[in-house]
């Protein structure tokens, strides 16, 4: 369901309910479209969430707490100064519309009480956050909107806040029955009864209009008498004009939240399972919360995103130019041969000949072959030019021989960044990335980027079936760290065999585990890798045999004597362990 003007009014119920008259202790900002305001009232604490994402946008209250960026953005410092300490007057909508004004008592630069304004807009892409003083003079904007976007309404700085333009549609609230019968009237009888309501009453979300309709039991809009639509619209909306509401979510078969509703619904049938949450607070955080955490961190990782690819393109093409190259280099061996069938055939040739047909006895069977000359040169001049581009063709094939492995070791690192990437979960783990890709040599690419202080090993700890630890590194770095500073060399090393992955950990210092304790850390690894078959071989050895090269990339090792098992993927979340 789309948050319509129904459930703003819901969730504003609750807030005022709750937090009327609050302090604002902090304001956050953990998301570049999301403003989260700390209160406390009566001895409670409460985050208010203001999102105006395109897919998320909403108000309500939530219980999540949200990493926040190290330097806040302007909009966020700016409400800040102004709402730091403030009290939350109260939380309005405005008509029936999807606008929300919250209304908070502080005070100006000079000291004296003055109130100001929080208007979030919850209009799917065209939301927005507005911030005014008491005059509704806009001081800060979330999302500035020039005349290049809109020629209807324009929101800057400075200017005087005006409602986004009405909709040609009737308030729900304030429609009586006369009303109702007039625009029901004028609406074609063979059309769908949901979109009556949803096409002719403000704020009304396509889902409540299909309840309406259900509850009626007309799918046309001439198939039931008109006192039965009244009867059922009235009903829905007198609950709303009372303000009583009931947090429902509509569950599919398989688990996943399908839809959130702020009154009982009947209209799924047996198609998904409908239950009553505690308050909206839990309602919207248990339908938003994955997906506003994934949002978060796509947003988060955008840049070493960018940077990834970016780098991984650059490489591809390099390979490409040097495997060419490389293939050229490799008839440099024709060289050789024409220059020894030119020496041995200087008696025959005088300075102006353009070609040599000579006897090549180093093929099976030999055979005539043409060699051009350059005129210009001396027999022996020409046999000397020959072997120097025998000589040049060698030294091309070393070095670029050199050159690929080189690039292709730096791509499979790259692409062991791009897995932990995929499977970061906070903005700790963003960090520790950013901080490795910038002490592996790519500085120079990301803007602004100042380091870090050494963060603290943070390694997935699992403890399996016979008691023993099990570690597992969430990036290259950690990897190393895990490996060649907590291990001891009697520990057991294992990893997905030829792609990139975590470096896990067995603590067994010498000892020897039961087979399932074996299992249990290649199942591990095999998870916590890019392999994606369902029987994934992983290399394990004791850590005594696994080597560092000099100069090499942050988790990369070479080991020996090692063993294989195939195992499936599997993360093992009953094995976690804290610490």
């Amino acid at each position: 369901m789309a948050y319509d003007a129904g459930m703003l009014r819901a969730v504003l119920y609750e807030i005022n309910g709750r937090y009327r008259d609050a302090r604002v202790e902090k304001v956050l900002q953990p998301a570049k479209d999301e403003i989260d305001l700390l209160l406390r009232a009566g001895g409670r604490s409460g985050r208010l969430v203001l999102n105006a994402g395109s897919g998320n946008s909403r108000i309500s209250l939530s219980e999540k707490s949200k990493e926040n960026p190290p330097v806040p953005p302007m909009f966020c410092m700016l409400l800040r100064k102004h709402l730091n300490g403030a009290k939350l007057i109260c939380a309005e909508q405005i008509g029936f519309e999807r606008v929300a004004r919250l209304r908070f008592a502080c005070f100006d630069e000079m000291g004296f009480p003055t109130e100001k304004m929080l208007y979030a807009e919850v209009m799917g892409k065209y939301s927005n956050l507005i911030f005014t003083d008491a005059e509704d003079k806009i001081l800060a904007v979330l999302r500035s909107v020039d005349f290049s976007a809109s020629r209807v309404r324009q929101v800057l700085v400075g200017m005087r806040y005006e409602l986004p333009p009405s909709q040609d549609k009737v308030d729900p609230l304030t429609v009586d029955k006369g009303r109702f019968f007039e625009l029901l009237a004028e609406y074609p009888a063979e059309k769908a009864a949901d979109k009556f309501f949803s096409s002719t009453f403000l704020g009304v979300a396509t889902s409540v209009a299909r309840e309406i309709a259900y509850r009626t039991g007309a799918e046309l809009i001439g198939d039931v008498p008109a006192e039965r639509l009244w009867t059922a619209f009235d009903a829905w909306f007198k609950d709303v004009r009372e303000n009583r509401f009931v947090p429902i979510m509509a569950i599919d078969p398989q688990g996943a939240p399908i839809e959130y509703f702020y009154a009982p619904v009947h209209f799924y049938g047996g198609a998904a399972t409908v239950t009553q949450c505690a308050d909206f607070a839990a309602l919207l955080d248990a339908f938003y919360g994955t997906r506003d955490h994934a949002e978060r961190m796509r947003q988060r990782a955008a840049d070493i995103s960018h940077l990834l690819t970016r780098a991984v393109n650059r490489l591809m093409r390099k390979l490409e130019t040097q495997r060419a190259e490389l293939s050229a280099a490799q008839d440099g061996e024709q060289y050789r041969r024409f220059g020894d069938m030119i020496t041995a055939n200087l008696y025959r040739l005088s300075r102006g000949m353009t070609e040599l047909l000579a006897t090549d006895y180093e093929s099976d069977p030999p055979c005539e072959v043409s060699v051009t000359l350059d005129h210009r040169l001396s027999p022996s001049a020409n046999a000397q030019r020959m072997y120097k581009l025998y000589a040049k063709s060698k030294k091309a094939r070393e070095v670029l021989t050199e050159q690929i492995a080189a690039a292709e070791l730096e791509l499979s690192y790259l692409e062991s960044v791009s897995v932990f990437l995929e499977r970061a979960q906070s903005e700790s783990d963003l960090v520790e990335i950013r901080d490795e890709l910038y002490h592996a040599g790519y500085a120079t690419r990301m803007k602004n980027y100042v380091p870090q202080k050494k963060q603290k090993l943070r390694p997935i700890h699992y403890v399996t079936s016979g008691g023993y630890r099990v570690l597992c590194g969430r990036n290259n770095t950690e990897n190393d760290n895990l490996t060649f500073t907590v291990a001891k060399k009697g520990d057991l090393w294992f990893h997905a065999k030829g792609v990139p992955g975590s470096h896990v950990l067995l603590l067994c210092d010498g000892e020897e585990p039961p087979a399932v304790d074996y299992t249990e850390a290649a199942e591990i690894a095999a998870y916590h890798s890019k392999a994606n078959t369902a029987s994934v071989a992983v290399d394990y050895t004791r850590v005594k045999n696994v080597k560092k090269p000099p100069a090499a990339k942050p988790g990369y090792v070479t080991y020996k004597t090692n063993y294989t098992a195939y195992v499936e993927p599997n993360i093992h979340e009953e094995l976690k362990a804290d610490g």
